[in-house]
C-alpha cells in the first residue's frame, strides 16, 4: 500500500505545498538525468570534432534518446551497482547500443554530477532573479504612492521622529536591491567544472588525445560553451571547489534575512492596524476567533526565511572537511541543502510578491497614532517659536517639562489621551504662539526630506536595476496554498 499511495510517503512541503512548478522541475530527477545525457552528448560531440573515432550515427542515436529515460531500469541498476552515475551510463547505453562504447569516454562521475549541479544552480538563479525584480517593482510602486504620507517612526520599537510610509518601504527595497545585485553577481561568476578527469589533472583526456595538450584544452572549451558557460575553472580537484556552494547559498541566505526583516515589519504594523497584507474574501484567520485577520503570508515568509538562513551552515561545514582532491561526504548533504535553498528562496519571493501586490494602508489609524505622539515631538519647535516671540529659552523649557510630565501621567496612569497641547493652550505663558500651534503640529513638517529621498532613490537606484527585467514584470502572483 505504501509503495502505491503517494500519501503514505513523506513529501517535502517545499515541493508538495509551496514551490513553483518551474523551480520544482529545475531540481527534479528528470531535469538532472536528462542533463547528464546532454553532457555525455556534448562530450562525445567535442571528442569527435577533435578527431576521436566517434560516428555521426552514434551521435544521432544519443540525441534521439536524451529524454527517453527508463527510471525503473536506472533504479534497478543503481541497486545492483551501488553507483548512480554508472547506473545511468548503463541505462543510456541500453537504449543507445551503437553509442554504448563511447558514452562517458574519459570522464569521471563528477563530469556529469558537478557540471549538472552548476547548470541547475545557474538556471535556479535565472528563475529567482525576475521574481526578485518583480517584488522590488511592486514595492517601488507602493513607495511612490505613499511617499508623502507621514507615519510614526520607531527606533527600539519606541516612538521616534516621523518618517513616511513610502520612505519606510524604501528601506525594504534597498535591502532587496542589494540582494538582486548579489544574486546577479553569484550567477555571473559561476564557472563550469568542465572536462577535468578523476583528480582534476585531465590525465585521461591527455591519454585519449595521445599527449596533445592543445586538444585537451580545446575539448574543455568546447564542452563549456555547449553547456552555455563562458568560462570553466582552470583548477579543480575531482569536484569544483565547495567554496562555490558557500557563495551560492550565502546570497540566498542573505535574501532570507531581508525578507524576514520586511515581513516582520509588516506583522508589527498589522498589529498596530496601520498596514495589512492581502486578506481574501473567504479567508479564515483563526478556527476559534472568527474576527482575526492574521498576517499568515508574512508569517510563512518569516518561517521559511529562517530555514533558508540556517542552510548556510551546510556548505560551510562541507567545504571545511573536503580532504585533498575530494571526499564523498559532501554528496548526500548537497543533495539536500542546494535544492532546499533555491526552493525556499523561490517560495518566499512568490509569497512576498503576493503580499506586495495587495498591501492595504489605513491612513486614519496612522494619523491617530501620530496625534498621540506628536505633542511631545513638537515641544522643541514650540520652544523655538516662543524664543522668536521674545520668550526666554530656559523658562520655556521648564514650563514645557512640567506640562509634558503632567500629560504623560494622564496617558500612562489614567489611560487617557495626550492632552499636552490643550495644557499649552490653557497656559497664558504661551499666549504669544497660540495662533501658531496648528502649523507647528502639521505632521508633514516633521518628515524632513523623506519624500525627496523616495523620489531620488527610485529614480537613481531602483528603476535602473529593473530595466533588464521589464519584459517579465507583468506576472501577478496568487498563492496555491
Amino acid at each position: 500500500m505504501a509503495e502505491e499511495d503517494p500519501f503514505c510517503r513523506y513529501r517535502s512541503p517545499l515541493v508538495s505545498r509551496y514551490a513553483s512548478p518551474d523551480m520544482a522541475f529545475n531540481f527534479s530527477e528528470r531535469k538532472k538525468f536528462s542533463t547528464w545525457r546532454r553532457l555525455w552528448l556534448y562530450l562525445a560531440k567535442a571528442e569527435k570534432s577533435l578527431g576521436l573515432p566517434i560516428t555521426d550515427e552514434q551521435i544521432q542515436e544519443m540525441e534521439a534518446k536524451l529524454d527517453s529515460i527508463d527510471f525503473k531500469m536506472a533504479a534497478e541498476e543503481e541497486k545492483r551497482l551501488r553507483h548512480d552515475v554508472m547506473a545511468h551510463v548503463h541505462t543510456f547505453a541500453h537504449c543507445c547500443p551503437k553509442a554504448a562504447g563511447i558514452i562517458h569516454l574519459g570522464a569521471t562521475s563528477c563530469y556529469v554530477g558537478d557540471n549538472t549541479d552548476l547548470i541547475v544552480i545557474r538556471d535556479g538563479f535565472n528563475l529567482l532573479l525576475p521574481k526578485l525584480a518583480r517584488v522590488i517593482s511592486r514595492l517601488a510602486d507602493f513607495a511612490e504612492k505613499y511617499a508623502d504620507l507621514p507615519t510614526l517612526g520607531f527606533t527600539h520599537y519606541q516612538p521616534a521622529q516621523l518618517t513616511t510610509v513610502g520612505k519606510r518601504c524604501c528601506l525594504w527595497i534597498q535591502d532587496l536591491c542589494m540582494d538582486l545585485h548579489n544574486l546577479e553577481r553569484a550567477r555571473n561568476e559561476l564557472r563550469f567544472r568542465g572536462v577535468k578527469g578523476t583528480t582534476g589533472t585531465q590525465a585521461s583526456f591527455l591519454q585519449l588525445f595521445e599527449g596533445d595538450h592543445e586538444k585537451v584544452e580545446e575539448l574543455d572549451r568546447l564542452v563549456t560553451a555547449m553547456a552555455g558557460f563562458k568560462r570553466a575553472y582552470i583548477v579543480t580537484g575531482q569536484t569544483y571547489s565547495r567554496k562555490v556552494d558557500i557563495e551560492v547559498i550565502s546570497v540566498l541566505a542573505s535574501l532570507g534575512a531581508s525578507v524576514h526583516k520586511i515581513c516582520t515589519d509588516i506583522r508589527l504594523l498589522a498589529n498596530l492596524k496601520e498596514l495589512e497584507e492581502p486578506f481574501e474574501k473567504d479567508q479564515i484567520g483563526s478556527s476559534a476567533m472568527a474576527y482575526k485577520r492574521n498576517p499568515m503570508r508574512s508569517e510563512r515568509c518569516c518561517s521559511l526565511a529562517r530555514h533558508l538562513m540556517i542552510l548556510i551552515q551546510d556548505p560551510l561545514q562541507t567545504a571545511s572537511v573536503q580532504w585533498f582532491e575530494r571526499t564523498l561526504d559532501d554528496s548526500a548533504n548537497r543533495r539536500v541543502c542546494l535544492p532546499e535553498a533555491f526552493l525556499t528562496a523561490d517560495i518566499i519571493l512568490s509569497t512576498l510578491q503576493n503580499i506586495s501586490e495587495g498591501l492595504v494602508v489605513y491612513p486614519k489609524v496612522i494619523g491617530r497614532r501620530i496625534q498621540q505622539e506628536l505633542p511631545f515631538m513638537c515641544t522643541e519647535n514650540i520652544i523655538m517659536a516662543m524664543v522668536k516671540a521674545g520668550g526666554n529659552r530656559q523658562d520655556c523649557h521648564e514650563k514645557i517639562r512640567v506640562l509634558s510630565q503632567q500629560a504623560a501621567a494622564v496617558v500612562k496612569q489614567e489611560g487617557g489621551d495626550n492632552d499636552l497641547i490643550e495644557r499649552i493652550r490653557a497656559d497664558p505663558y504661551f499666549s504669544p504662539i497660540h495662533g501658531e500651534l496648528e502649523s507647528l503640529l502639521e505632521p508633514k513638517s516633521f518628515t524632513g526630506r523623506a519624500s525627496q529621498q523616495v523620489a531620488r532613490f527610485l529614480k537613481e537606484e531602483v528603476h535602473p536595476v529593473l530595466t533588464p527585467y521589464k519584459s517579465k514584470m507583468d506576472v501577478t502572483m496568487e498563492l496555491s496554498l
